[in-house]
C-alpha cells in the first residue's frame, strides 16, 4: 500500500512541476496587450499624419521659404529678399482688385446658396414618397464634373446665342454681355457655384435637422405654433452651429475659387478684359506661371490667402463655441 501511494504521489508532484513554467508566458502576453493598447491607436492614425506631412506641411513650409526669396522659373533663385515680395503684393492695386472680386463672388454665391440649401433641407425633412431617391438626386450636381458644368453654363450664358439671353430677350429686355461687366459675370459664376454646392449643403442641414427631437415640434404644435414659427424658433436655433460651419466652409471654398471662373472665361486666366471676375487663386496662377514666372511673389500671394482663410477658421471656432454655450445655457 505504501508503494502504491508513492507511485501515485510521484506523478502528482510531477504534474505540478510541469505547470509552473506556464506563468511567465502569461505575464508576457499581458505586457504585450498593454503595449498594444497604448501603441495601436497611434499606428492607426500614423498614415494620415504621414500623408499630411508630405502633402500638407512640407508644401506649406516650402511655400513660406519661397515667399522670402527672389525666385523665378526662368532666372532661378536670386537669393533672400525678406518681406519684399509681400510689400510688392500689398502695394499692387491689382491684388486688391482680385481680392475684392473674390469676396464679391463669395457673397453673391454663398448667401443664396445657403438660403436655398436650408429651404431644400426643410422640405426633405418631411415625410414624402421616394424620399431616399430625392435625397440622392440632390447630390448629383456635386458629383458632376466641373469641366462639364463649366461647358454647359458657358453655353447658357453665351453672349449671342445663350439660353439666358434668349429668355431675357423674350420678355423685351436687351441681351447681357455676361463676360464684360462685373455684376453680370459674378451672377453667372454664382449660378455655377450654387448649382454644384446647394444640394451638398442641404444634406448637411438635413442631417442636423434629423438630430432634433420630434417632441419639441409636437409640443410646439400643441401650443398652436405654425410651421413657419416652428422653423424659426426650433429648427434654426438648434442647427445654428451647422449653419455657421457651412458659412465658413463655403467662405474657404469661395476664397479658393478657380475652376468655375476659369472655364467661364473659356480657359483665359485674366478673368475678363478688365479682370472683372479674376480671383486670388487665378492671380496666383497668372503670377507664377504666366506673368514673368515669379514664383516668389506667387508664393507670397498664396501665404496671404492662407492667412485670410486661417482668420476665417478662427472666427468660425469662436462663433461656434459661443453658439454652443448659448444653446446649452
Amino acid at each position: 500500500m505504501t508503494t502504491n501511494v508513492g507511485e501515485f504521489s510521484g506523478p502528482r508532484h510531477g504534474r505540478a512541476s510541469h505547470q509552473a513554467p506556464d506563468k511567465p508566458p502569461q505575464r508576457r502576453s499581458v505586457r504585450f496587450g498593454r503595449f498594444d493598447l497604448k501603441v495601436s491607436p497611434y499606428l492607426f492614425v500614423a498614415p494620415f499624419f504621414l500623408l499630411f506631412a508630405v502633402f500638407g506641411a512640407y508644401p506649406l513650409v516650402y511655400t513660406a521659404v519661397l515667399s522670402l526669396r527672389k525666385n523665378t522659373l526662368t532666372g532661378g533663385d536670386a537669393g533672400f529678399v525678406g518681406l519684399e515680395n509681400y510689400t510688392k503684393v500689398l502695394t499692387d492695386q491689382h491684388f486688391w482688385v482680385v481680392l475684392g472680386n473674390t469676396f464679391g463672388l463669395f457673397i453673391v454665391s454663398t448667401v443664396p446658396q445657403l438660403i436655398f440649401a436650408l429651404m431644400i433641407a426643410s422640405w426633405l425633412n418631411k415625410k414624402m414618397r421616394a424620399r431616399t431617391a430625392i435625397r440622392m438626386g440632390v447630390l448629383i450636381p456635386n458629383i458632376t464634373s466641373v469641366a462639364a458644368v463649366g461647358i454647359v453654363f458657358g453655353l447658357i450664358f453665351a453672349d449671342r446665342y445663350g439660353l439666358a439671353n434668349w429668355l431675357i430677350q423674350s420678355v423685351g429686355f436687351d441681351p447681357v454681355e455676361w463676360r464684360n461687366h462685373r455684376w453680370s459675370s459674378w451672377t453667372a459664376i454664382a449660378f455655377m457655384v450654387d448649382w454644384r454646392w446647394t444640394g451638398y449643403n442641404a444634406l448637411i442641414y438635413l442631417a442636423a435637422m434629423q438630430a432634433i427631437p420630434k417632441e419639441l415640434y409636437e409640443s410646439a404644435s400643441l401650443d398652436g405654433a405654425s410651421a413657419i414659427r416652428r422653423f424659426w424658433r426650433i429648427t434654426v436655433p438648434l442647427i445654428q452651429p451647422t449653419i455657421l460651419f457651412t458659412v465658413i466652409i463655403s467662405t474657404i471654398g469661395g476664397m479658393q475659387l478657380f475652376t468655375e471662373p476659369l472655364l467661364f472665361n473659356y480657359g483665359r486666366i485674366q478673368g475678363g478684359s478688365l479682370n472683372e471676375f479674376q480671383t486670388v487663386a487665378m492671380y496666383i496662377y497668372e503670377t507664377t506661371f504666366t506673368n514673368n514666372f515669379n514664383v516668389g511673389r506667387g508664393a507670397a500671394i498664396s501665404w496671404l490667402l492662407f492667412l485670410i482663410i486661417l482668420i476665417f477658421a478662427l472666427v468660425n471656432f469662436m462663433l461656434v463655441r459661443r453658439s454652443v454655450k448659448g444653446t446649452t445655457s
